[in-house]
């Protein structure tokens, strides 16, 4: 059962942001919930994911891509145009208010769908990437709601599990905003030293 649970594992990794694997007692199902269809695995090709040779696995991953369960490359969040979700987050944060921001998130930050989690390398890429845009920028000048949600759109759009985190300081008085994922936050959740007591948490879709 350990074996057959790793193998899973293994699957999952290669699997698209909207597909789930599940096991069953002759294999496994995978459910592919964007075209709502269902594809079914026998234990042998399961066992293929963890055990199988590189052949084996890479003609079991050639017919899931076939069958548009798989990508070619995982999305690498700190390529898929940092700079323009973040000014385009600032852009609606001054225009609509960044109350309603928050409400709109469900629209454009899916639930996340990926059975593996976030590593603190590809999280870390993000911020570094999300860091940069925002200093170099004279319209966003690291403003922190838009670096937040802008890492929360990034990071939910590949399919990450992150929550985004709003603030207080009572000395002195000030809000601040960041988005938790992998174990690092996007910007920092203490800047300057001043630590922030979260007053609004959304996990999934908006407030």
């Amino acid at each position: 059962m350990a074996e057959d649970t790793d193998a899973l594992t293994v699957m999952a990794r290669v699997l698209s942001p909207h597909c789930r694997v599940t096991r069953m007692s002759d294999g496994a199902l995978i459910a592919d919930w964007k075209r709502t269809r269902f594809l079914g695995l026998a234990t042998t090709e399961v066992q293929k994911f963890a055990s199988g040779s590189p052949e084996e696995r890479a003609e079991l991953v050639a017919g899931l891509m076939r069958a548009g369960c798989a990508t070619g490359r995982r999305k690498n969040c700190a390529n898929v145009g940092v700079g323009l979700w973040l000014r385009g987050a600032h852009l609606l944060i001054r225009t609509l208010g960044f109350g309603r921001v928050l409400r709109l998130l469900s629209l454009v930050a899916p639930g996340y769908a990926r059975a593996d989690l976030p590593s603190a390398a590809e999280v870390g890429r993000l911020k570094r990437a999300v860091q940069s845009h925002s200093s170099r920028s004279w319209f966003v000048n690291g403003d922190c709601k838009s670096e937040a949600v802008a890492a929360f759109v990034l990071l939910r759009r590949c399919g990450l599990k992150a929550v985004l985190h709003v603030g207080v300081c009572e000395h002195p008085f000030s809000l601040h905003a960041w988005t938790a994922s992998g174990g690092l936050c996007i910007p920092d959740a203490d800047p300057r030293g001043h630590a922030f007591t979260p007053v609004l948490s959304i996990g999934c879709g908006g407030p």
